[in-house]
């Protein structure tokens, strides 16, 4: 079955500097990541800042393009799509960024992002419909349309303003949304109301969703499976119930080793990891060792010669560390 939107080991570089030094930058590594249109699932993408979390989505989105390697949607490469097979391709794959401000324009009101793409869509015969069908979707995300429609976006709070997002998605009804941090900037008290709202999505409208975030307890709580990313690189990636449960490269360890305790003396995981080497020897080392290496305690010689490959340590679980040489590749 082709997938819906696929990912063939791409990579993308920054580069930056005048003619005499350029600077580059790996953002992604040779990254594969397959969504299928049924059945609908949340795949969760997890690492700490720089680990190229957000790249991916903007490669996903179409917004920027891939160095090497190829995004595709239904088969088809994005630079290769048509008029018309772009904005459909633009309908179905529809985005929640981390800040909703951003999306608005200060100087409409928040019914503009509701009543625009219903327009350009042509989803509704009228202007009745139209605002039957916002209606409905601020109810089915818990907003009242008479408390919300026809303020503007400083009048609402950053959990109203998310919230909204959903809606506007469940008007479109795309195949998927990439979520790039989407509970990050609101209060905790309402970040259980908006990651009840992206499973309604999943569960009531059969939208798949690509959760991005640093935050390992969000991810668990949401995600089908997860992806863990390094300074660009996969390194593991599994169902979320096992890799969180039983990590197997050190990285995830040490992220699930930083996720707060309420015994503060307690630590989740007893391993004593080194703070990451800055130094510009380290980084020229990195292009053909494991990027982890320098801050990995199972450290061994081979771990500064070659960057590992990905080893299926079981069909529903892949890691990319010399400690699981001998499992499939």
């Amino acid at each position: 079955m082709t997938p819906l939107l696929e990912a063939q080991n791409i990579k993308k570089v920054f580069r930056s500097g005048g003619l005499l030094k350029k600077n580059e930058t790996m953002a992604l590594e040779d990254l594969c990541l397959q969504i299928q249109d049924s059945p609908p699932t949340i795949t969760g993408i997890a690492g700490e800042s720089g680990s190229g979390k957000t790249t991916l989505a903007k490669l996903l989105l179409g917004f920027i393009s891939p160095s090497e390697g190829k995004v595709k949607y239904n088969g088809k490469e994005l630079e290769k799509l048509t008029k018309n097979e772009r904005m459909l391709f633009r309908r179905d794959v529809q985005a929640v960024f981390q800040d909703p401000f951003e999306v608005y324009n200060p100087f409409h009101k928040i019914d503009h992002v509701l009543t625009t793409p219903l327009a350009k869509y042509h989803l509704a015969g009228s202007k009745t419909e139209m605002r039957k069908m916002i209606e409905n979707a601020l109810e089915v995300i818990g907003l009242q349309p008479g408390e919300t429609l026809g303020r503007y976006p400083h009048q609402l709070s950053g959990g109203q303003r998310q919230r909204i997002m959903v809606a506007r998605a469940i008007l479109i009804k795309p195949r998927i949304i990439l979520a790039d941090e989407p509970v990050s900037m609101v209060d905790a008290s309402i970040r259980a109301t908006i990651l009840q709202n992206l499973l309604t999505l999943k569960k009531e409208f059969k939208i798949s969703l690509l959760y991005i975030s640093h935050d390992l307890t969000t991810t668990y709580q949401i995600s089908d499976n997860i992806l863990v990313l390094y300074k660009g690189s996969l390194v593991e990636a599994g169902d979320v119930e096992t890799v969180i449960k039983k990590p197997q490269h050190p990285y995830t360890r040490l992220l699930i080793s930083s996720i707060p305790n309420r015994v503060p003396e307690k630590k989740w995981m007893h391993e004593d990891f080194l703070p990451a080497d800055q130094s510009s020897e380290n980084k020229k080392n990195m292009k053909t060792a494991c990027k982890f290496e320098d801050r990995c305690p199972h450290a061994m010689a081979i771990c500064r010669q070659k960057i590992p490959p990905l080893y299926h340590t079981s069909p529903a679980h892949t890691v990319r560390c010399f400690l699981y040489e001998g499992a499939g590749e």
